[in-house]
């Protein structure tokens, strides 16, 4: 008995350990990657949850947002109203109708979708303004809570499954079935237990019946010891009324010496007070001090911000003048890059007229010489032909002459 405590927190500890995930950091690219996309995910979802509360109060957050983000929110407030316009202003009657509405709100849904990642992507590329928000924006809704937790859970229960290896599972397995088992023969010993301690409230509830009876005797017994206390009660208080005073004496002895201590400590507290007062009316002295040096750097903070100021209203007057000549540039740039484009490409006609026709002339020359080649050659095989023929005769006449000879 005197073991099972120590014996149940070594069991609960044991316990705790084989269900919790025995790996403290993951060992593939794989999971962290997982791991980082979990966390990626809950801080769009924190961010995205506060757009709404955001465009509510986006005049209190204009200057700490920027122009750009500014500028998507109004355009993701602008495509809210409009689906909440279709919503409810949706057709069910009509067929046609009905189409051509379903039509427009998948258009704006995948809109609505792609504002959203543009808000998300230009909040969440600077941190501190989303630190910011976090702090500076109300509570979300309801909804957006349950969510936020429900899949805080989901990213906890992932965490577990990625951080515990099938060997670690298949024992934990076999831990809880080892648990269940011990679990039921603990049911049976406390069953056991329970008829052992039926009996013993029995035996127990008979041993009270004794011991009542046996009180029963002492109060009679009691009795007469209280008659008997009495006269040594009687001398008692006699005694402690001899004490009490002698004790009185002494208390106002103390009383005396204690008075003359109280008279000292009070004439050290007068000098300590006339102390302090000189102390704080030279530290009132510095603040009246300090807090005229303030209100000067205060007025000399609100000069140089009204100079600030208007050097950055001449400035931005400047801007805007020349962003006007911009685009007025921008709009000559532009047909003047139509002309030039036009000139182009009647270059690039001209060009390829002259190249085909140089091809054409080219393979005209070719086929012209290729045409006087093959003539040449063949009024030359012609004339060696004629000219073996004429030989041949000039023989045979020469050899007729010597046979008729």
């Amino acid at each position: 008995k005197g073991l099972a405590p120590l014996e149940t927190a070594t069991t609960t500890s044991n316990i705790r350990n084989m269900l919790e995930p025995h790996q403290l950091k993951t060992d593939t690219v794989e999971t962290e990657r997982i791991l980082t996309v979990l966390d990626e995910t809950i801080a769009k979802l924190e961010m995205g949850s506060l757009i709404p509360r955001i465009i509510t109060s986006l005049d209190r957050f204009a200057d700490t947002l920027g122009p750009e983000i500014t500028s998507s929110l109004m355009e993701h407030e602008k495509l809210s109203n409009q689906m909440e316009t279709l919503l409810s202003g949706l057709e069910e009657g009509d067929t046609v109708r009905a189409e051509e509405q379903r039509g427009c709100l998948n258009l704006l849904e995948q809109r609505l979708k792609c504002s959203v990642r543009n808000v998300l992507r230009l909040l969440l590329a600077n941190p501190l303004l989303c630190q910011t928000l976090k702090y500076g924006v109300w509570e979300r809704g309801a909804p957006a809570e349950v969510f936020l937790k429900a899949f805080g859970e989901f990213q906890t229960f992932m965490i577990e499954r990625l951080l515990t290896s099938p060997s670690e599972e298949e024992e934990k397995v076999q831990f809880m079935e080892d648990i269940s088992l011990r679990i039921k023969k603990n049911n049976e010993a406390i069953t056991a237990l329970q008829a052992e301690l039926a009996a013993a409230i029995q035996t127990r509830e008979e041993e009270i019946h004794k011991k009542d009876n046996l009180i029963k005797d002492l109060k009679t017994s009691m009795q007469v010891l209280t008659e008997d206390y009495k006269v040594s009660i009687q001398q008692m208080k006699q005694e402690g009324e001899k004490q009490q005073e002698a004790e009185l004496q002494a208390a106002q002895v103390r009383c005396a010496a204690l008075e003359q201590e109280i008279k000292e400590l009070g004439a050290q507290f007068q000098a300590l007070v006339l102390e302090h007062r000189a102390s704080e009316l030279a530290l009132r002295k510095r603040k009246c001090r300090l807090e005229m040096e303030i209100v000067n750097w205060m007025q000399k903070y609100d000069a140089d911000m009204g100079q600030k100021q208007a050097e950055y209203d001449e400035i931005n007057a400047a801007y805007n003048k020349e962003k006007a000549q911009l685009s007025v540039l921008m709009e000559k740039h532009a047909l003047l890059l139509q002309e030039y484009s036009q000139i182009v490409e009647e270059r690039r006609r001209c060009q390829e007229e002259k190249e085909r026709a140089l091809r054409e002339e080219i393979a005209r020359n070719r086929a012209a010489t290729c045409i006087q080649a093959f003539w040449k050659g063949h009024t030359a095989r012609i004339f060696v032909k004629n000219l073996r023929q004429k030989m041949a005769k000039s023989k045979k006449g020469k050899k007729g002459k010597k046979g008729k000879q």
